[in-house]
């Protein structure tokens, strides 16, 4: 009986569809393997767990079931030298993704050597013995092969047979997709993270649609010329405003921190619930008297979200209509951001983030941007407790990145990025401390909850820059990044709103985010402008008395006495003081009132949108285009992204190195003592 079995393992092990499936069973072990020890993909669930085991099989299909079109000979070797192209593509990622915990896209491979200039440490050091075991499998089967423990079948393969396989190859793809994007909605489409990508569709799929993105970027840049700019510099220099110089300067050689508050929407401000104040520690910030706090402030992002947020907010470019500017644009495009602009005047720059590097390819995006530091989880001590959602919960953040901004030479530009108050707005029993609202919508009625929480951590991370003197010597923005409760929750809007229904202009207008700055030389006031996020560097810029008259950016500070008060939406929604447009219906902003417009309010309409229209193609074109590369402004030098190594060991060492040089750093100021006894947080996590 056993020798019989033997005999038909090898029978079929001898037949050519035996060795496709021998092949493609190892194939799959090495990815697996692979997910499992080398990549952190952070597959949750029974969904995402199942979708990770299976994902290399419908791409295994169809690329070794090529093989069976041919014959003889011809068949096995198509199949190895397969499969060993797909080992290189898998060898490659395991040691770029040890270096950048993200995978290798075809951008950086173009990138005339920037991978291997990224790499920063020498590839011995780099690639570790088990990584080889991805070229095992290949080894083996040729050996099989040649010493005929497998021998080849050179009998036809029916071509029908083999075109049915390469139809379920694609059969799985197709519904392998479609169970990812219900879980992931907008999964291509947004494509905020090469984890996602590989984690739910494989590494081939990720391969062939980064490629893609590749070639469509690379097709639109290489078509941008020189000369592309003229449109832009000329519309840009009739939309300058002027300084307004009673804030010009008032906060100059100051530090920055730019407090990125999560799906923080302007309504939570002095809200309360059963009488208690949701955010009282944010609503003291936002009515100090040296705080500029603005009422009438948008988020103006699409898909990309918070990546769209910083987009603007340091770059004054708007995202893209589709997909995230950041992720698509951020590693090969020059620019001019903040960080950069700020750096070249003294500035030490760093952005804080509790979660991975790669997330909305932060760790390539902050390179382009000039971000000479960048604390991502991995400075962090983490552990299950610590996490919620998309990382480390704010009141830990806030404390562990305190730790750094000590060591920070000054004047710096530092960067934070909360993450508590992200969609689907858990948190555990022991750090809840107010009610959630009662509209009956599970998804909202947390959100106060969520949101109190980052109030108190904002709050602790304040009483600690007041306890250390960095309050009355820094510049401190917050800002909501965008909505927290999207259009689709009507009815629980309108009962937060306290309204028995809403309409379109309820919901243009509830998209209003806060945004606040702080100095101690600033005349607080609620301003009322109309304004976004695409205004958020010029006003920070001319309030340090950074001229940026030269600068490509297409906000307008808010605090201008001369500013046009257009706020332009990425759909080409927009909202000024007189008009509100949403699709084809216009309201009267004040009013609320839907109209009908007359012949001069058309024509004033139709200005408008024309406006809207043309600032965001423009901006789209020097985004796309990488125009900025074209572009030379006096006193501004383009960044060298092989500066900066965000790894911890690189990071922490040029820091050291920095301080021993310039100290001015706030534990230098102390006497080289560390100032976290100053920093009080009540994180049950930590005691």
């Amino acid at each position: 009986m056993s020798n019989h079995i033997k005999q038909g393992n090898n029978r079929f092990l001898n037949s050519r569809m035996g060795f496709f499936l021998l092949v493609l069973f190892l194939f799959w072990a090495k990815t697996y393997f692979a997910y499992q020890t080398e990549f952190t993909l952070g597959a949750k669930g029974a969904l995402q767990q199942f979708l990770l085991v299976v994902n290399p099989i419908p791409a295994g299909i169809l690329l070794f079931g090529i093989g069976l079109y041919f014959r003889g000979r011809l068949a096995y070797w198509f199949m190895l030298i397969m499969d060993l192209i797909q080992s290189i593509w898998l060898f490659a990622n395991i040691v770029y993704y040890r270096e950048f915990s993200d995978f290798l896209t075809f951008g950086i491979i173009k990138g005339s050597g920037d991978v291997q200039n990224n790499l920063g440490k020498s590839l011995a050091e780099i690639i570790h013995p088990i990584d080889f075991v991805v070229f095992l499998d290949v080894i083996v089967l040729v050996g099989l092969l040649i010493f005929k423990v497998i021998k080849i079948d050179k009998r036809p393969y029916k071509f029908w047979n083999a075109f049915a396989l390469t139809v379920l190859s694609f059969v799985l793809m197709f519904g392998e997709y479609n169970i990812a994007n219900a879980d992931r909605s907008g999964l291509l489409t947004r494509s905020f993270d090469n984890n996602y990508i590989v984690k739910y569709l494989g590494m081939n799929e990720y391969a062939a649609f980064n490629a893609y993105q590749t070639e469509k970027e690379s097709q639109t840049r290489a078509k941008a010329k020189a000369s592309d700019l003229d449109s832009v510099l000329k519309y840009l220099k009739k939309n300058r405003t002027k300084n307004n110089i009673e804030y010009y300067g008032k906060e100059k050689g100051k530090n920055v921190f730019i407090i990125h508050l999560e799906s923080f929407q302007q309504f939570l401000i002095d809200y309360k619930v059963d009488g208690k104040e949701v955010t009282p520690n944010i609503n003291r910030f936002y009515h100090d008297q040296h705080t500029v706090s603005f009422d009438n402030f948008y988020h103006q992002v699409a898909q990309g979200k918070t990546s769209d947020a910083e987009m603007m907010l340091e770059n004054s470019l708007f995202g893209l209509p589709q997909g995230s500017a950041m992720v698509s644009y951020g590693t090969q495009n020059t620019y001019e951001a903040a960080p950069a602009i700020l750096a070249q005047k003294g500035y030490t720059t760093a952005a804080f983030h509790g979660d991975v590097p790669s997330f909305w390819n932060r760790e390539n995006t902050y390179k382009s941007w000039g971000y000479q530091y960048f604390f991502d989880s991995s400075y962090f001590k983490e552990k299950p407790s610590y996490s919620v959602g998309y990382g480390l919960k704010d009141k830990i953040f806030f404390k562990d990145a305190a730790n750094y901004i000590q060591q920070l030479p000054q004047p710096f530009y530092a960067k934070l990025i909360t993450l508590t108050n992200h969609y689907p707005y858990i948190l555990d029993k022991q750090n809840q401390s107010f009610p959630a609202t009662k509209t009956g919508d599970d998804t909202v009625d947390p959100y106060v909850q969520t949101a109190h929480y980052l109030d108190q951590a904002f709050g602790e991370f304040i009483n600690y820059l007041k306890k250390t003197g960095l309050y009355d010597n820094s510049v401190v923005v917050a800002y909501g990044d965008h909505y927290g409760i999207s259009n689709n929750h009507r009815p629980a809007i309108a009962q937060l709103l306290h309204k028995k229904s809403i309409n379109s202009y309820d919901l243009a207008q509830f998209q209003k985010v806060p945004f606040m700055i702080h100095g101690s030389n600033l005349q607080g006031k609620i301003d009322h402008t109309y304004g976004g996020e695409i205004d958020v560097l010029p006003t920070l810029l001319h309030i340090l008395g950074i001229k940026d008259n030269n600068k490509i950016q297409f906000g307008q500070d808010l605090l201008s006495t001369n500013r046009k008060q257009i706020v332009a939406f990425r759909n080409g929604d927009f909202v000024t003081p007189k008009y509100t447009s949403v699709g084809s219906t216009v309201y009267l902003t004040k009013t609320c009132k839907k109209i009908t417009p007359n012949a001069k309010q058309k024509k004033r309409l139709e200005a408008i949108q024309n406006h809207v229209n043309t600032e965001l193609s423009l901006s789209d074109r020097v985004v796309q285009g990488d125009l900025l590369r074209f572009y030379d402004p006096k006193g501004f030098v383009k960044v060298n992204k092989r500066d900066y190594n965000y790894k911890p060991s690189a990071g922490l060492a040029s820091l050291k190195e920095r301080n021993a040089k310039e100290h001015t750093s706030l534990v230098d100021e102390n006497g080289g003592k560390s100032t976290m006894g100053d920093y009080k947080t009540d994180a049950p996590e930590l005691k």
